[in-house]
Parts: C-alpha cells; structure tokens; sequence
C-alpha cells in the first residue's frame, strides 16, 4: 500500500491515476465521505500491492533498500535498472510486498453512558478480524473483594466469531478514579484479595476469558513490591487455569522514576511474572493539558528502550490511542477541556474551515490550526497514516510483541489497513 500526501490542487482522480488504481478504491479504502473534496495535507492509503517510492538527492540504491529492508539486487531488478549507474533524482521506483512479521494485537472497548450502542459493537465488529485480544473495561475491584462488572453485551460472541481472545480487565477504580486505597485493601488483605481471585476465576469461566490484565494504578509506592507478591500469586492460579496474565504499565522511562502513577509500576517484576505487558504509550497530549502530539514518536521509543533494559521484547506490547485532541486555545490551566475527535473527524474539521494539515516531522504526529465560527481559534493533533506507519516501524525495529489500541468507538480505517499491509495478526 502507498501512503500519499495532498498536494494543492489535487483530486482524487488525478491520485488514482498516478497510482493505476481507481477513485472507487481509494474512497472505499479510506472511507472519504465526500470524494469531490480534499483537505491540503491529507493522508490517504493507496490500496496497491508494494508501494511507489520517488528519488531523493542523496538516495543510492542502497540506502533506498535498506529503508524498505529489501537488498539492492533485488530493488534493482525489480525495476530493470543497473546497480552501477547513479540514480536520477524524481525517478519512481517500485519497492514489491514483502515478508511480513507476526505480531499480536489488542483493542480496549469501552461502553460509557450504562448502554452498549450500537455503534460501538459495530466498531468492535470491523475491529476484529485484526485482533488477537479484545478487552472490555472494565471489571472493577470492589473492596470487599467482589467484582463490578462491565456491559458486554455481544462482546463475547464477537470475540468467538472472530477467533479472538477476550481479555478480562480487572482495575482498582472507584467512582471513575483509580484510588490508592482501594488498591491498598487488595494488596495487604489476605482474605479480601483470595475473594477477589476466587470472584476472577468464577466470572472468567463464565464468560470465556482467557487472558487476565490487571490495569492497577495510582498506587501507593510502599505497595510496590505488594503489587509484585499479588501477581505472582495470580498467575499462579491463572495458568493452572489455562491462561495467560497480562498487566497494564504507566510510561516510565527509569525505574526510580518518581510520581504516584509510575512508582508501584516494577518493569523488571512484571516482565518476570506477566505473559506480557501493555505499555500505555500515549496521553502526553491529554485533554486537560496544552496543545501537542498525544503520542509522540520520541517520548514513545524512549519509553520502550526503557522497557527493553528491564524485559524481553517479545513481552511487549506498544500502547497507541486511536483518537486525537481539539483544544481551544489559548490554553488556560484547569480551563476548558479539549475534546477528543476521531482521525476522521479530524480531516472533516480541515476541510471544512479550509485549512492545510500539517506533519510535525519529529512528533511524526499531523496537526491544524483553525478559527471557529465564534472567532476561538483552535489547534488539533490527531493521528493518520504517516504518523501510525511511524508506530509500526517502531515496533518493527523493536522487536515488539505487538500493538494495543486504547480505544474503539472513533473510526480511523487506515489504522486496520495498514495493520493488514505490516503484519501478519495472531490468532489465539
């Protein structure tokens, strides 16, 4: 697949042209609700087998290769050129398919508002094919051990169908916060936390799941090594079970890091007891704080080597949010809250106020800024194929184990589609 920019003045049929392909594809593909307009900067998937790549100054054949992970030799001869003649720059070179890599995927769904829409089981639906794990949120911890649990709805039967995994969330929220003393009671009381796995035991038969994430946070930091005893006692349990037992990580980036949301996280233990861990890669752009990147490529590989000093790569899973922020600026400390919007809503908002999208080349994340009708400007950052295409090459080069999507329920096709061009998806 190609991944191409907008240029000014192009259309869609035009793109098609270039590419040998038709503007029923493309819009299909991406999902383009109304072909006959483009925003200047736009992203859009190209769904062509292998990919077109254009000379630049410097580019040898190489180089050009090593980008791609395909040998000179064969670039060449794919596209019946010498190997000893410079190349032209603006020559278009054809880089072929090539050999994919397994990796395991997951997606959090959450159903807000005490109803499962229809909507949102639809997203869990199209999402599936793609999935190793589905992850319902959540089952919270209550203080006597017990367990309130999420809608699910057709979750399970999705899950079935799509020969995948469900994954039962299991967190220490209380009234829509993650409390430090409810976190607390589980760690330090015996009989409250044998409840509580007996409860897990019991409802995961019930249901199907077959893998356990604990997704603890805010904990107190003297719980930390209470946090560590608890999980290797689960997963004890869990595995005479069949199952596997995964955890959710704050992004640290040493292993003193200071703050109540990093200090009772132990990588190296975790990556000792979990079957794997998800990282939560995202949130530096929030809705409460200024205007940025939500996952910034740098701040996220930095994370991640972190990771790799503490436990092995294939025990790892890349955190990634499928949605963006709008924020109205300026930005005003404990002021107005961004709104989260969807890639795709993302491109509509361009559209519609005529303004060019950006790619910020070391955030690898695109943005826009835009003046609403009421005169307040506004600064998005969002995600799109550039940047998600920067994500699987991080998890390529890092040897990950895979992916996972906080959350469905905002469309972002081209996510799916380049999933399906990158990796192989396991099954489980």
């Amino acid at each position: 697949m190609q991944i191409h920019v907008v240029q000014p003045g192009q259309n869609l049929s035009g793109i098609a042209s270039a590419y040998n392909t038709t503007v029923e594809d493309i819009v299909e593909a991406n999902e383009i609700p109304d072909p006959s307009t483009l925003a200047v900067g736009q992203a859009i998937v190209i769904p062509i087998i292998g990919r077109f790549y254009w000379v630049q100054p410097g580019d040898t054949l190489w180089s050009i290769g090593q980008r791609f992970g395909i040998s000179y030799q064969q670039l060449a001869q794919v596209n019946q050129i010498p190997t000893n003649l410079p190349l032209q720059v603006g020559t278009r070179l054809y880089i072929p398919e090539l050999p994919k890599r397994n990796v395991e995927t997951n997606a959090y769904v959450e159903p807000l508002g005490g109803t499962v829409t229809p909507a949102l089981e639809q997203a869990a639906r199209e999402a599936a094919p793609y999935l190793t794990y589905l992850a319902p949120f959540s089952f919270q911890i209550q203080r006597d051990g017990s367990l309130k649990e999420p809608l699910l709805n057709n979750f399970p039967e999705i899950a079935g169908q799509n020969n995948v995994t469900l994954m039962m969330v299991v967190t220490n929220l209380e009234e829509g916060q993650f409390s430090d003393e409810l976190g607390r009671i589980v760690l330090t009381d015996q009989a409250v936390q044998d409840k509580l796995l007996d409860t897990i035991v019991q409802k995961a038969q019930q249901y199907g799941f077959r893998d356990i994430h604990f997704d603890m946070e805010y904990l107190r930091p003297e719980d930390r090594e209470a946090y560590n005893t608890f999980l290797r006692k689960a997963k004890q349990r869990f595995s005479a079970q069949g199952w596997l037992m995964s955890t959710a990580l704050a992004p640290k980036t040493s292993a003193d890091q200071k703050g109540r949301w990093y200090e009772a996280h132990d990588y190296r233990a975790h990556g000792e007891i979990a079957d794997f861990v998800v990282i939560m890669t995202y949130e530096w752009g929030y809705s409460g704080g200024p205007a940025m990147a939500v996952s910034p490529i740098g701040p996220v590989r930095e994370v991640l080597e972190y990771a790799l000093s503490e436990m092995p790569s294939n025990k790892i899973m890349m955190g990634q949010n499928l949605y963006g922020y709008d924020w109205t600026l300026p930005f005003v400390e404990g002021g107005e809250y961004a709104k989260a919007v969807s890639p795709q809503r993302a491109i509509e908002l361009a559209k519609q106020y005529n303004v060019p999208i950006q790619y910020d080349q070391k955030a690898q994340a695109p943005h826009f800024n835009y003046v609403d009708a009421e005169g307040k400007e506004h600064e998005v950052w969002f995600e799109d194929a550039r940047s998600i295409q920067a994500k699987f090459d991080l998890i390529k080069e890092l040897n990950l184990r895979g992916i996972s999507y906080w959350k469905l329920g905002l469309p972002f096709p081209q996510n799916w589609l380049l999933i399906t061009e990158n990796f192989n998806v396991v099954k489980r």
